[in-house]
């Protein structure tokens, strides 16, 4: 695994963005985590009287050396993925979710969880599917019926500190599967703090998901639990 083509395109991908668009010169940032599993840049536009906004993602896999960004395809309610295979491809993939993102035909990216990493499937935050395609709608899952095959299966617990929970369902109307995972925790004043994701996926894509788990395992480590999960 090889970073250089990944630090070769941070380098020359902000002058080609600046030189392509001044309204993006004007307003366009970005930020290079380098550390992640995926690595990753990320743009965003940011004010002295205006919080930091993301309107775009760009991933790194260092296994197969190529870029990609994901975006949501309601009518599937799954995640696609689109390779970018030269810095052409990545500085217009940008610019169009630039102008997107100032038109107001998206939504800013930062409303999903940035501590889940989009590569891993469809994060549904707070009973939520966030459509990131145009038309910045929100539907909630609550609203879509599910088939719920199994009752919560504690897969880890520490008495008056944190439990956590997994949950297998059946979406009704397009047949993917759903795992809900309910991550509770008690803080010192015993209160609960309850935080709950659904990742939705296709049954193409189960078989694909249980095979790099199992064939991974033995890299993993028990969890040592210190506040966080």
């Amino acid at each position: 695994m090889s970073l250089e083509w990944f630090d070769r395109v941070c380098g020359e991908l902000q002058d080609s963005l600046e030189s392509i668009c001044d309204k993006y010169d004007q307003n366009g940032e970005m930020s290079i985590e380098r550390g992640a599993k995926h690595p990753r840049i990320e743009f965003y536009t940011e004010g002295e009287d205006v919080d930091r906004e993301y309107f775009c993602t760009l991933f790194f896999d260092p296994h197969n050396e190529e870029f990609y960004i994901e975006s949501f395809e309601p009518d599937l309610a799954q995640v696609s993925k689109v390779v970018l295979t030269d810095i052409e491809d990545i500085v217009d993939a940008v610019h169009e979710r630039f102008h997107d993102y100032m038109n107001g035909d998206i939504m800013q990216e930062d409303l999903i969880d940035e501590d889940e990493d989009m590569d891993d499937g469809i994060y549904l935050d707070e009973e939520e599917i966030r459509d990131l395609d145009g038309r910045g709608e929100i539907q909630l899952l609550e609203e879509i019926d599910v088939d719920w095959e199994t009752p919560e299966v504690t897969a880890y617990y520490q008495e008056n500190d944190v439990e956590v929970t997994y949950q297998f369902g059946i979406v009704q109307e397009t047949g993917d599967g759903v795992l809900k995972r309910v991550n509770r925790i008690w803080t010192d004043d015993e209160d609960m703090i309850k935080d709950e994701t659904n990742f939705i996926f296709s049954k193409e894509e189960a078989s694909t998901i249980i095979a790099m788990i199992a064939s991974h395992m033995d890299s993993l480590t028990e969890m040592d639990y210190q506040g966080e999960v």
